[in-house]
């Protein structure tokens, strides 16, 4: 995957996690909390995609 798409996928993940920390249901939240985990690893993928590609 290229940087931006890594960037837009990261994105994406944190705000699905960060709305399932908002659920009743504890099960939901703990899987948000690792989806918006995921969605940060994601977005620092692709900056650091970004760094080197503009080396």
């Amino acid at each position: 995957m290229g940087e931006f798409t890594d960037r837009v996928k990261g994105a994406a993940n944190q705000a699905a996690g960060n709305l399932k920390q908002g659920s009743a249901n504890e099960r939901v939240r703990e899987e948000g909390a690792a989806q918006e985990v995921k969605g940060k690893g994601q977005e620092l993928k692709g900056r650091v995609k970004g760094v080197i590609n503009s080396l």
